[in-house]
């Protein structure tokens, strides 16, 4: 299984950006890819979800499920993983209703 995991942060404060940079190699605009480990991992998820405040960051990480991988998310108006045997990604509504708080995280724990 590959251990390699993705990181994309929207609107992000800068400190966050710089703290990914430790442990990740940033290989476009907010787009961040690296093989922590598991311990890391949460801790550094853990630090993104507290500060993201009115931005998004959305985590692929691997799993031992049917795709290999499931996803995080934090922020507003975040595109939400959803878990329908597969993980699929809706998008918010344009317009309409606000998205979840910022201090709201979504994660995938299902393993098939």
């Amino acid at each position: 299984m590959s251990t390699t995991t993705v990181v994309v942060l929207i609107a992000a404060p800068r400190g966050l950006r710089g703290h990914l940079t430790c442990w990740f190699v940033e290989v476009a605009s907010r787009v961040y890819v690296g093989n922590p480990n598991p311990r890391i991992r949460d801790r550094l998820w853990n630090v993104l979800a507290e500060h993201i405040h009115d931005g998004q960051a959305f985590m692929i990480e691997p799993t031992a499920t049917e795709q290999g991988w499931s996803a995080r998310t934090a922020g507003r108006d975040r595109w939400t993983p959803v878990f329908d045997g597969l993980t699929l990604v809706a998008r918010p509504r344009q317009g309409g209703q606000r998205g979840r708080p910022a201090n709201e995280v979504k994660q995938n724990d299902m393993i098939t």
